[in-house]
């Protein structure tokens, strides 16, 4: 895909200078307490407009849609450190999301323990990772009763598995804390039905919890969203956005538990995993059955894609691809993406109705919860590790500089 080298430059400084007085104007106003609003895809003059004191929370218009974002700099060290004083964080479960956000956590100066199967592979990670046996690492059970803010980020197969025996432990006072809605929503499946005399919330980040950490060591900070289920105590809503900022989150929304595991279940099956993953090996193997070598397939499907493109819209949108663009690509891309938009849609559809009545709920629980699901998985990731596109790509990525 070619580029209008010198409009392409024009329009990259141009951005880059208007991204910089955004930031200039964006760090004078955190500094002052009132209410910021931001408007997205509007003139400059009309940005970071103030409303009434408040304690730096900001509305943003998102195409037209006025939410209300909580940022990390509502919430300092400092004042986390003061908020959670009295709180142990007892974090259930060290897989992915347990090891982002324990670690985060630690680094932050909360008080936060591990609770996961004595000696099992997890126990083991934990002690690789310098969590102390006896003093910030416990079996399940010790480590909830010990714990104020049970954080439950074992897999959603395992939470149904282990509520009969967490339940009990969630006595009055305590927060149960979650970082999917998927258990309690649809509770009739999973059999995970929080208490109603505690606090009950959600802290969602927008990534796979290595993400959540590394993020986070670069000074960074992931987005999440953020939902309450009970508010017992009047505080449940501060309660999470303070956990959110703890655990690595750069800015953080509100939404519900019921709307986070429905967009959640269906993203990762459209466009950020199974919707992607399907295009890509359409438009790969239409290439290599019209004659195209390996290597020319995969740069023009994937490697494009993820080391030029991707990128770009990323940072800057995809109306600055259009932008940026040879004409050739800009008047191909202006045609066809409203064919591809008709043609997915239906399937778009039917991928959130499934997602919504449970269908896809009922197939994790059932495949999960199988005693060989683990050697089932293999096999069909393995499937996927020996497609000739993956292989090439294997090769392809070799070939980058930086590998080199």
């Amino acid at each position: 895909m070619a580029f209008r080298t010198n409009a392409a430059r024009m329009i990259c400084n141009s951005r880059v200078i208007a991204s910089k007085r955004a930031m200039s104007l964006l760090t004078k106003a955190s500094t002052a307490p009132m209410l910021r609003t931001n408007t997205f895809g509007a003139s400059a003059t009309a940005a970071f407009k103030p409303l009434v004191a408040s304690r730096g929370i900001k509305q943003i218009n998102f195409g037209g849609s006025v939410e209300t974002v909580y940022e990390r700099a509502d919430w300092p060290r400092e004042k986390l450190l003061e908020y959670f004083k009295n709180d142990t964080m007892a974090l259930i479960g060290y897989g992915s999301q347990g090891y982002g956000q324990g670690l985060n956590m630690r680094d932050n100066g909360i008080n936060v323990i591990i609770g996961v199967r004595k000696n099992g592979a997890s126990w083991k990670a934990a002690i690789e990772d310098g969590w102390v046996p006896g003093e910030n690492l416990f079996d399940v059970k010790e480590a909830i009763e010990k714990g104020t803010i049970v954080m439950n980020l074992l897999s959603d197969a395992a939470q149904s598995e282990t509520w009969n025996s967490i339940k009990p432990l969630l006595t009055k006072g305590k927060t149960l804390y979650f970082s999917h809605g998927f258990s309690p929503v649809f509770k009739d499946l999973t059999h995970v039905e929080p208490p109603k005399d505690i606090d009950v919330i959600l802290v969602a980040p927008k990534g796979s919890g290595r993400t959540v950490r590394s993020l986070f060591k670069e000074g960074r900070g992931i987005n999440s969203s953020y939902a309450v289920w009970n508010d017992v105590t009047g505080k449940a809503h501060e309660k999470a956005q303070a956990l959110a900022v703890a655990v690595g989150s750069g800015y953080i929304y509100e939404t519900t538990f019921e709307k986070e595991v429905n967009s959640d279940l269906y993203g990762e099956r459209g466009c950020l995993m199974g919707g992607i993953h399907g295009m890509f090996l359409a438009q790969y193997e239409v290439l290599r059955e019209n004659g195209h070598s390996p290597s020319e397939a995969f740069n023009e499907t994937v490697e494009e894609a993820t080391q030029s493109l991707y990128p770009l819209i990323g940072k800057y949108g995809m109306d600055y691809m259009y932008d940026a663009c040879s004409t050739t690509a800009r008047r191909g891309a202006l045609d066809w993406y409203p064919v591809f938009k008709d043609a997915l849609k239906p399937v778009f559809e039917d991928l959130y109705e499934s997602t919504k009545n449970g269908t896809e709920t009922k197939r994790s629980l059932e495949f999960n919860s199988q005693p060989d699901y683990r050697e089932k998985l293999e096999a069909e990731l393995q499937i996927i590790r020996n497609m000739e596109i993956w292989r090439v790509g294997k090769e392809v990525r070799k070939l980058r500089p930086e590998n080199n």
